[in-house]
């Protein structure tokens, strides 16, 4: 098949966060990735949550507009040690993946772990490593600031056979090492 006749995919990546969240947008074309910009959308500490689920809403309203992507993906939060926190974080979340499905989009989710093991190789990876291979990977003259590199990072993951990651049967499987298993006693199909 001809390269030309490959059909062309914006994706936008969003890594979710209440004072920052990141976002990267790439085109995909065939094998090929393209870099189309990086960010963070920043908000202010010292205004209410409102205020500050606003910015993030409006932002991202701005970046649809901007870039049209076909498909957005956006990193899944897990629970973590201050409970407040993820509250919050999973309140930054909502907010964007309801501006996404308002512009139209649906939306896959990965976990880091998947993320990181599609574009590092390692679930375990750190965010430098993530930072360069995303460099590399896009041919970037520097590497991204940690949001944008996780940002980047989550449609990367989705261009490169991600679409189908998030719907990927789990059942009887487990994590270990950044690799789905089959869980103890459980065979494929069983």
């Amino acid at each position: 098949m001809n390269p030309t006749n490959h059909r062309t995919i914006r994706i936008l990546g969003i890594d979710p966060g209440l004072r920052v969240t990141g976002f990267g947008v790439i085109e995909k074309t065939g094998n090929r990735l393209a870099y189309l910009g990086s960010g963070c959308i920043r908000t202010d500490a010292a205004d209410a949550l409102p205020a500050r689920l606003y910015t993030i809403h409006t932002s991202l309203t701005e970046l649809l507009a901007r870039y049209k992507p076909d498909q957005a993906v956006i990193e899944i939060v897990f629970v973590n040690v201050n409970p407040q926190s993820t509250l919050l974080l999973g309140q930054a979340r909502g907010a964007a993946i309801t501006t996404l499905v308002a512009g139209g989009l649906e939306v896959a989710e990965y976990t880091a772990l998947q993320v990181k093991q599609a574009v590092v190789g390692n679930g375990h990876a750190d965010k430098v490593q993530v930072q360069h291979m995303v460099r590399r990977l896009l041919s970037l003259p520097g590497d991204p600031s940690q949001d944008a590199a996780d940002a980047l990072a989550c449609a990367i993951a989705h261009a490169h056979g991600g679409q189908g990651l998030g719907t990927m049967p789990t059942k009887n499987f487990r994590m270990r090492n950044g690799r789905m298993i089959p869980a103890k006693g459980k065979g494929v199909g069983q």
